[in-house]
């Protein structure tokens, strides 16, 4: 498994429990960078987990509008959890991060939506994704 990968599952893990428990995504994110500090074997992940995280909270609202516009008749609420922290982390990396292939980027969303979600998250990511890439 990648270095990304690792970190987008370590984003997953950051932006699925915030969003669970209710907690502020900043305050998460320095929870996550406490435990960081003390694991510098999990080092290489950790820093592209955090970039994933701090970009989710600086574009949050557009992100969840972008979600919202192209999910087609599903309510952001109504959503899995694991599917929309994966919808966060995918529409980040396709509209924000030029270093990922939008390729690549949908991928790795929908191989984790199909590991950790439901039996329909996997299509369900997909064509939210490739909407907003289209659209993007």
């Amino acid at each position: 498994m990648s270095a990304r990968t690792k970190a987008r599952k370590r984003a997953l893990n950051i932006l699925f429990s915030a969003d669970v428990r209710g907690d502020d995504l900043a305050v998460a994110l320095a929870a996550e960078a406490r435990r960081a500090a003390n694991e510098p074997e999990r080092q290489s992940s950790w820093l592209y987990a955090r970039e994933i995280v701090d970009g989710v909270i600086d574009h949050g609202s557009e992100i969840d509008e972008q979600i919202t516009t192209n999910s087609r008749d599903w309510k952001l609420d109504r959503m899995p959890a694991v599917d929309r922290a994966l919808l966060r982390i995918g529409t980040w990396e396709v509209l924000w991060n030029d270093e990922v292939p939008t390729a690549v980027a949908i991928d790795e969303a929908v191989e984790l939506a199909k590991e950790l979600s439901t039996d329909d998250s996997g299509a369900f990511v997909h064509g939210v994704l490739a909407r907003i890439a289209r659209a993007g």
